[in-house]
């Protein structure tokens, strides 16, 4: 089992950027779905952005479309995701899961809730000011 580790979090200012990192060891596994999703307290696991690892497909929730780019880079075997324009209400412990997807295009946020992920990293906050 994939064993996964966030890294990156911090205190922004509105309108700033930040860079989530999420190192899978031993490897980014093929065939799975990997995402990010975010919590605030008092409030259910947010989906935020989902790619698979096998193909393209990438899915991102409407609240950071256009704003947020999820990325693999398997040589150095993270999952990233780089968070422009920021805003307050992206404040948030950022966790990274896995699971494995038996087709690419298996990996969207509507099919598969946080629930449906097995595989979790212990989370990192961000925390944007206004």
């Amino acid at each position: 089992q994939v064993q996964l580790v966030e890294s990156g979090g911090g205190s922004v200012q509105a309108g700033g950027s930040l860079r989530l990192s999420c190192a899978a060891s031993p490897w980014i596994f093929p065939h799975n779905c990997m995402g990010w999703f975010r919590q605030t307290p008092g409030k259910e696991r947010e989906a935020v952005a989902i790619i698979a690892t096998s193909g393209t497909n990438v899915d991102y929730s409407d609240s950071v479309k256009g704003r947020f780019t999820i990325s693999q880079d398997n040589a150095k075997n993270i999952i990233t995701l780089q968070m422009n324009s920021l805003k307050p209400e992206d404040t948030a412990i950022y966790y990274c899961a896995s699971r494995y997807a038996s087709r690419p295009d298996f990996c969207s946020l509507r099919r598969l809730p946080p629930s449906e992920y097995h595989n979790w990293g212990p989370g990192t906050q961000v925390t944007v000011s206004s």
